[in-house]
């Protein structure tokens, strides 16, 4: 297992933000690891279109009042995640 497989299983069952090539942000938390997928459970799935609020403040704003889950579960491709990160490491 490489050092970047041990630092995700170390996430699951956290509640992490990701970041995607899209204009998407994903706040969940992360339930398994498979080769070609993230899985997340309980999870908001914001489209930074619908909003003027920037991505940094939306998810400090998440980290700060909590999420707001819109989805039951999401797979999210590896392939297409920019970064990951546990949101209580993001800094208020």
């Amino acid at each position: 297992m490489s050092e970047t497989d041990n630092s995700l299983e170390a996430l699951v069952g956290r509640s992490v933000v990701i970041d995607v090539e899209a204009l998407f942000v994903y706040i969940g938390r992360l339930v398994r690891i498979e080769s070609q997928y993230l899985v997340l459970e309980e999870t908001d799935v914001h489209d930074l279109r619908d909003t003027s609020t920037t991505r940094e403040l939306y998810i400090l704003e998440s980290r700060q009042h909590g999420t707001r889950a819109n989805r039951q579960r999401v797979l999210i491709r590896r392939d297409q995640v920019l970064s990951l990160s546990d949101l209580e490491d993001v800094i208020e």
